[in-house]
């Protein structure tokens, strides 16, 4: 079955771009720049992709102003191009909903409450006073454990796990006493949690993730940890509990922040980076050192230590 086509005009009205060439050029697909064939149409956000602008057989490209005059072919100006490419992307994307005219079988809580128009994929598990604002998509295999309330335009994505117990104990001469985790988990509108995440309900207040915010698979984020809006984390972080976060952090994979620290808005925090005190200034902050010999590690980490102590 082919997919949707659309008119080059019809594409550079949707991205409120400026159009070159014949407006009727058919589009059927996206592609890269180096790999597009005839009737797609490819884009150039990084400068280093500007070699492949002439040769490209792609019917249209869209670029920023600064490339507008080396365009060989017809396309579509904007000023960010990646932009634009992604608000695009939706048009070509197949089965929006995959579970439509399916028997789907999924366990609801009598307490919970959910919006008819929520999409719910198979072996979903959606437990005790749970709710799920409008047009939400929970997908397969995922479970939302108790007191987890989800907003509107929130995608959560195969095998991710909502209002898990907390890790509360407190330490009792014969072992580990359990808290009860009693809070919620609140998450906001036009969120994305992506495959395999973990993310804790609150012990007494609750863990927030504000609106807007993006995970990558296998986040883990610990109970009464505060995500403010519009962060984005990538692949296999973890954020311990309690910790606040202000809105707009970017962290890369593999990072982790501590517990019960403070992080200002608009940080950046590198991959396999480690933050262990609060931060209260934006910027970027890394720590990673190569990969090294391990003779070779210890001798410069003892180089490390013997700056920081001067």
């Amino acid at each position: 079955m082919s997919g949707p086509s659309y008119s080059l005009k019809d594409l550079a009205d949707k991205v409120k771009g400026d159009l070159i060439g014949d407006p009727k050029v058919v589009i059927s697909s996206i592609a890269t720049i180096q790999n597009a064939s005839s009737g797609c149409i490819s884009f150039i956000a990084n400068p280093k992709y500007k070699k492949f602008l002439v040769d490209s057989a792609a019917s249209a490209i869209i670029v920023n102003p600064e490339l507008s005059q080396d365009l060989k072919t017809s396309g579509i100006i904007v000023e960010d191009p990646y932009v634009a490419y992604a608000k695009i992307s939706s048009l070509f994307a197949k089965h929006q909903n995959p579970y439509a005219n399916q028997a789907i079988d999924y366990f609801v809580h009598e307490t919970a409450e959910i919006d008819h128009s929520v999409v719910i994929g198979p072996n979903v598990y959606i437990g005790p006073e749970c709710k799920i604002g409008k047009n939400s998509i929970i997908h397969a295999n995922s479970s939302l454990v108790m007191n987890v309330e989800i907003g509107k335009n929130t995608t959560i994505h195969f095998n991710s796990i909502l209002g898990s117990d907390g890790f509360g104990y407190a330490p009792d001469k014969d072992g580990y006493i359990k808290i009860d985790q009693l809070g919620k988990l609140v998450i906001g509108d036009n969120v994305e949690i992506g495959a395999g995440c973990t993310i804790d309900r609150g012990a007494i207040d609750n863990t927030e993730i504000h609106d807007g915010v993006k995970l990558d698979n296998q986040v883990h984020i610990a109970h009464n940890v505060i995500l403010g809006e519009n962060s984005a984390i990538a692949a296999s972080c973890a954020i311990a509990g309690s910790t606040i976060i202000g809105k707009n952090l970017q962290m890369g994979g593999l990072s982790g922040i501590l517990g019960h620290l403070k992080i200002a808005d608009d940080v950046l925090i590198g991959a396999h980076t480690l933050i262990t005190k609060s931060i209260n200034k934006s910027g970027n902050y890394v720590g990673i050192m190569p990969a090294q010999n391990q003779k070779d590690w210890a001798k410069s980490s003892v180089f490390i230590k013997q700056r920081k102590s001067k």
